[in-house]
C-alpha cells in the first residue's frame, strides 16, 4: 500500500512538472507569452524600475504600411494589483499633436495593448498611448465584428491607470521614445472573474501605430483585418 501511495504522489509531481513546463515552453508557439508576477513599483517613463531588468524583450514585428521597419519591442509583468507595460519605439518623426486624454490617438502615433480575460464574452479592454503621455482607455464590445469603445466611469483613485513617456533624441537623429503603464486590476471589473494567478490565461494583443509615410503597424501577434481581430489575439499565462 505504502509503495502504491508513493508511486501515485510521484506521478502527480511529474505529471504536474510536465504540464507546468509545457505552459511555459514559448519557443515552439509563438503565440504564447509567460508573464511574471513582481511586486508593485513605480514608473518612470522609461524603465528604470529593477523590476524590469529580468525580463526580455517582445518584438513586435512590422505587418503592415510603408516606411522603415524601426524598431519596436516590449515588456509586460503582473503584480497582485494591475498589468505593467513598457514600450520602446524607434523612429524619425513624430507625428503627436494631440494634447488631450481620450482624443483618437490611434489617428497619430501611439502605442496599444488589447487584453481580453474571459473568452466566453466578445469584450476587451483597449488601452493606447501617445509620445507625449496622453491616454485613451477604451472597454470595447464586439459583436460579429461591429465594436466602438467606451470610456471608463469613476475614473479616480485605484481605478485609474498609472502612464509616463520619454522621447529622446539622438546624436544620429533618430528618435527613440519609451512608454511605460500600469493597468489596475480595479479598472478591469467586471472584465476578470478572479485575479491572475499562477497558471492562469489571458488572450491579449499588442501595437504600435507609426505615421511617416502615410501610416504602418506593428503587432505581437498578426491579425487579418484590423487590431480588434480578437480571434487572433496570442495568449498570455501568468507564471
Amino acid at each position: 500500500m505504502k509503495s502504491q501511495i508513493r508511486f501515485v504522489f510521484i506521478f502527480l509531481f511529474l505529471f504536474g512538472f510536465v504540464f507546468e513546463m509545457s505552459l511555459y515552453a514559448q519557443d515552439g508557439d509563438s503565440t504564447i507569452l509567460a508573464v511574471s508576477h513582481t511586486k508593485d513599483f513605480t514608473i518612470s517613463g522609461e524603465g528604470t524600475a529593477d523590476n524590469w531588468k529580468s525580463e526580455q524583450w517582445v518584438i513586435l514585428p512590422k505587418h503592415e504600411g510603408k516606411g522603415p521597419p524601426y524598431e519596436t519591442k516590449m515588456k509586460i509583468l503582473y503584480s497582485d494589483s494591475g498589468i505593467y507595460c513598457l514600450y520602446y519605439c524607434q523612429d524619425s518623426l513624430l507625428k503627436s499633436t494631440l494634447k488631450q486624454d481620450f482624443s483618437d490617438l490611434y489617428n497619430e502615433d501611439v502605442v496599444e495593448a488589447f487584453f481580453w480575460p474571459d473568452e466566453n464574452t466578445p469584450v476587451y479592454f483597449e488601452y493606447e498611448v501617445s509620445p507625449y503621455n496622453y491616454e485613451l482607455p477604451l472597454l470595447i464590445p464586439n459583436i460579429r465584428g461591429n465594436f466602438i469603445g467606451w470610456l471608463p466611469f469613476h475614473y479616480v483613485g485605484h481605478r485609474k491607470t498609472r502612464h509616463l513617456t520619454r522621447v529622446t533624441k539622438q546624436a544620429d537623429g533618430m528618435i527613440i521614445w519609451t512608454a511605460e503603464f500600469f493597468i489596475p486590476y480595479d479598472l478591469l471589473k467586471p472584465l476578470i472573474k478572479t485575479l491572475p494567478l499562477k497558471n492562469i490565461r489571458w488572450r491579449a494583443n499588442f501595437y504600435r501605430i507609426d505615421y511617416d509615410h502615410g501610416g504602418a503597424g506593428w503587432s505581437w501577434q498578426s491579425t487579418r483585418t484590423d487590431f480588434h481581430d480578437y480571434e487572433h489575439f496570442g495568449t498570455l499565462i501568468f507564471k
